[in-house]
């Protein structure tokens, strides 16, 4: 690999010398050279060592600097903008490497819309780490928009860092909804407990009785303290199983009443990682509501995991 850890393998493609090759099952990071973006370049490089994985970061330029011939006018003008993209490429591998020197880091300048070049990518990727809000100074590859379209159309799990501070605990809380088991969500949680030997919060709101399925009226009185109760008992029997594949990971189930953004937004502060899952189909309906997901994108204070169902 060159120097500074660039590779311009879609260049190739685009020249039409041959498809990309591309590594099976390694973690896929994004950068715009933003504080976020190498935020999560470098909680991906430490997610990497964790994981034992090769780290490939990406950052996308305009697809028209790959055109040949190019006109002499704007030479000059794709010279700088290449230019750009390479110094934030090695910028992002250094800092990767920094947090990481054992893990095998490799970046990569490629051309075409961020979207669509992280979504190709993300098939052949553990997961994908993204910053929480890019505004890359040279055609960068996150914005607000990327983040939340890759996060709803991935089909891994796509990890949104808006900084990196050192955790308060070493802790992971998941978000549950007991009326909806997401197994890979909660798979996902577990590992990651079991890799930072950390406790596991495995977190349940509600806000009031709520009918789960046809002709199941709820009462409009009812025992605040019992509903509680019933809720933390039908955590514990979801967890029973994953107690059993996890034996070392130190388990603290709680149902909490109020809204499950809030609740889980004050629950990640000074965690080490939030998990929540998507609009699953798993024993019910799904971990929890798009809602509750696309809020903590912009309420979440560690790093969220967004988990695709039956990944």
């Amino acid at each position: 690999m060159a120097d500074g850890g660039w590779r311009m393998a879609t260049e190739r493609s685009a020249a039409g010398t041959g498809e990309e090759t591309t590594l099976v099952n390694e973690i896929l990071a994004g950068t715009d050279g933003s504080d976020s973006g190498t935020a999560a370049t470098r909680w991906a490089a430490e997610e990497a060592g964790r994981r034992a994985l090769p780290l490939r970061i990406l950052h996308a330029v305009a697809p028209w600097l790959y055109e040949t011939p190019v006109d002499p006018r704007f030479a000059s003008i794709r010279t700088w903008l290449l230019s750009q993209g390479r110094t934030v490429v090695d910028e992002a591998v250094a800092a990767a490497r920094e947090r990481a020197p054992g893990v095998e880091i490799e970046g990569e300048l490629v051309p075409g819309p961020a979207t669509r070049i992280l979504l190709e990518r993300a098939g052949a990727a553990a997961m994908v780490v993204l910053g929480g809000r890019g505004v890359g100074a040279a055609a960068g590859l996150l914005l607000g928009s990327t983040t939340l379209q890759v996060v709803a159309h991935a089909p891994v799990p796509v990890v949104v860092v808006r900084s990196l501070q050192p955790p308060a605990r070493r802790e992971v809380v998941i978000g549950v909804d007991t009326a909806a088991t997401g197994e890979a969500a909660i798979a996902m949680a577990f590992e990651e407990a079991a890799l930072r030997t950390a406790l596991l919060r495995v977190m349940h709101a509600w806000w009031h009785p709520a009918s789960t399925a046809p002709g199941d009226i709820q009462p409009l009185v009812y025992d605040p303290q019992v509903m509680a109760e019933d809720e933390l008992r039908r955590i514990e029997e979801a967890l029973v199983p994953w107690r059993g594949k996890f034996p070392g990971v130190e388990v603290i189930p709680e149902a909490v009443h109020g809204r499950a953004a809030r609740v889980l937004a004050d629950a990640s502060e000074g965690a080490e990682l939030l998990v929540v899952g998507t609009r699953g189909r798993g024993g019910f309906k799904g971990l929890l509501l798009g809602s509750v997901s696309h809020a903590l994108l912009h309420r979440a204070k560690c790093p969220l995991a967004v988990v695709p169902a039956g990944r």
